[in-house]
């Protein structure tokens, strides 16, 4: 069930949440352990990272502890959308849909036309999500090191 509204939140660099935003990422990507090859990038992500992204680029987040939290990075021809996590008590009630809004919102105010992320091939479950909200595989990629594709590239056309 969704709830009725949700108010996106933009984090400054001096954030008190950004620890709280470490922990909701930790957390919420824990169920990839041992599904994903390689593991990961979260387990290199630090506080002075993500007080790095809230300085250099945007880092959005839905209440107070928080519930929900993505990474926003412009690009030359898109907004690259990262890091989207939502609290596993939390999920099911549109919390990745706002933010998803709001990622539309940031990106036609910065005149860019496709919101753009990537998803773990094993993660099936993700692509369909994406696919839900309006975002379509556009490439299969490995990373280094890796003879089969590990990741695909979704993206989502705003009209």
């Amino acid at each position: 069930m969704r709830e009725a509204a949700h108010t996106a939140m933009q984090l400054g660099p001096e954030s008190p949440n950004i620890p709280a935003v470490m922990r909701l990422i930790r957390d919420s990507f824990a169920y990839m352990e041992g599904r994903i090859d390689p593991p990961s990038s979260m387990h290199r992500l630090s506080e002075i990272e993500v007080r790095r992204q809230a300085q250099e680029a945007e880092v959005w987040t839905i209440g107070e502890r928080p519930d929900a939290v993505m990474f926003l990075t412009p690009k030359p021809k898109c907004l690259y959308l990262s890091k989207l996590a939502v609290d596993t008590d939390r999920r099911g009630v549109g919390l990745a849909r706002c933010l998803v809004d709001m990622a539309k919102i940031r990106a036609k105010a910065l005149g860019l036309p496709v919101l753009e992320l990537q998803t773990r091939i094993e993660l099936v479950e993700n692509h369909a999500a994406f696919a839900r909200m309006g975002f379509r595989k556009t490439a299969e990629s490995a990373h280094p090191g890796y003879d089969r594709a590990t990741f695909i590239t979704m993206q989502r056309r705003l009209d």
